[in-house]
């Protein structure tokens, strides 16, 4: 690309382009700027409700409730791994989406959030189906005729995969889904966070999944066998020995190959956005994925030069503007479509 602004789009219709704030150009600066800096939390209280996702299995979501909820468009958050509910780019996007009028749903994948107890079962990135479930109780139970799904990062995967396994299918009233620096290959994302300058990633992430396969052998003793830690220093050795051994999977190799959205994304048929950062540190897109993205007509891919891992930190602008692009833009898409379909 010719310089740290330009973008490559896919049917797109922003014509804004990313400009990194010249504080944090560097993808690193940006990732942990991004993601740590504190945040606003324009969001009410918000009614606490569980999701029965499977006969054995709940989550927890925090949803926020405009008057007149059923003919508002509703956002579903799902957050990345290790995150939760209260991630800040989830508090952020929920924000935004709220002053647009827009419900929100905050949603915890399976254990996060503290909600070990909620399910004997671990979670893991080919998990779309719980998403798919929140979506359904909400059109069934709630009358809602206006839904998009935001994910980042696995939670990216996440929304990707579903949407795509949907195909032609997706319930009418799902109107988008949009994915920030999702996880569509994992394979060759997981081994790239053992390279040597994502090490501080690696160890922040591990250090989560270690603490919580501890707490679930508490909460079910003699369902999980923690002997199977021994030697686990990086991701792909915690989904070979634990994610895989506990989830169906026969190795993480196979965990990978049938988790990841990738295979199924050039099937997406509602309006999606997709925005990636050629810099982001350990989220790698394959040459095959990326095609899919572009050649998909119902996908606007946006591919920028910088931008970190679920960052897109740009400089405020001094009106009203906090400077998150990509949340930004995730709301100007949702807006584009909301009413339509």
């Amino acid at each position: 690309m010719a310089d740290a602004s330009s973008i490559q789009t896919q049917g797109s219709t922003v014509s804004e382009v990313f400009v990194p704030h010249p504080w944090f150009r560097n993808a690193h600066a940006q990732t942990l700027a991004g993601n740590f800096q504190r945040r606003h939390n324009l969001l009410p209280p918000a009614e606490d409700r569980l999701f029965q996702v499977e006969p054995d299995a709940q989550i927890l979501c925090h949803c926020h409730w405009q008057t007149d909820h059923a003919q508002r468009m509703t956002v579903v958050i799902v957050h990345g791994l290790e995150g939760s509910s209260d991630s800040r780019y989830v508090i952020g996007t929920g924000s935004k989406a709220w002053q647009r009028g827009w419900n929100v749903v905050r949603m915890n994948m399976r254990n996060c959030g503290g909600t070990e107890s909620l399910t004997p079962t671990l979670y893991h990135s080919g998990m779309s189906s719980d998403v798919g479930a929140v979506v359904r109780a909400l059109i069934q139970q709630d009358g809602l005729q206006q839904i998009a799904l935001a994910g980042f990062s696995m939670g990216g995967n996440m929304v990707l995969k579903l949407t795509g396994e949907w195909g032609t299918d997706a319930p009418r009233e799902l109107k988008a889904a949009i994915g920030i620096s999702p996880a569509i290959d994992l394979a060759i994302s997981a081994d790239t966070l053992h390279n040597r300058e994502n090490r501080l990633y690696e160890w922040k992430f591990m250090q989560g999944l270690r603490s919580r396969i501890k707490r679930k052998a508490k909460l079910f003793p003699g369902r999980y066998d923690l002997r199977f830690l021994k030697g686990v220093k990086t991701i792909r050795d915690f989904d070979n020995e634990i994610t895989a051994r506990y989830s169906g999977f026969t190795s993480a190799d196979d965990y990978y190959a049938r988790a990841a959205a990738s295979k199924v994304v050039d099937r997406i048929a509602i309006p999606t956005l997709v925005i990636h950062a050629l810099d982001d540190p350990f989220i790698r897109m394959t040459d095959a994925s990326r095609e899919k993205l572009q050649r998909n007509p119902h996908i606007e891919f946006i591919e920028t030069a910088q931008g970190g891992h679920c960052a897109f930190l740009a400089a405020p602008n001094g009106r009203g503007d906090d400077g998150r692009w990509a949340e930004k833009r995730l709301i100007a898409f949702i807006a584009g479509v909301e009413g339509k379909r």
